[in-house]
């Protein structure tokens, strides 16, 4: 009896192990530094978060606590509407991360879709970075 219980607590040991390692290399590379600037790429962050047209992944730069830049990445949302929902990201800049990723942040009208998945993508990439740092 004491040997069966000791091989299951092993064998749950081993899966947890498993589980951490698998979760922490889940999104390697998504976080970056240079210069004083860090970078949280959502590709893999936000993978399951998706635009009219799919993902809607986005570079976020982060220097002295603030949001300095977003940048949207290749995607397949249509130009015109796109280009409309990227405005809201302007209301991102100069914010705290976890003041940012706590924001509630309006679609553009007309640009639903692509305005919930940039949404989604920033509170996804700003989570993953507040849990880090």
């Amino acid at each position: 009896m004491k040997r069966t219980v000791n091989t299951a607590a092993a064998m749950l040991i081993c899966l947890a192990s498993a589980v951490c390692l698998t979760a922490a290399t889940q999104h390697k590379g998504a976080i970056s530094k240079k210069n004083g600037t860090t970078v949280v790429n959502t590709t893999s962050i936000a993978a399951k978060v998706r635009g009219y047209g799919g993902t809607t992944p986005l570079k976020i730069y982060i220097s002295k606590n603030k949001i300095t830049r977003i940048e949207t990445l290749p995607n397949n949302e249509s130009p015109g509407i796109f280009s409309k929902a990227k405005r809201l990201l302007s209301a991102y800049i100069g914010k705290d991360p976890e003041t940012a990723a706590k924001m509630k942040v309006d679609a553009m009208s007309g640009a639903t879709y692509s305005s919930e998945a940039l949404i989604g993508n920033m509170r996804k990439g700003l989570e993953y970075y507040n849990s880090r740092k």
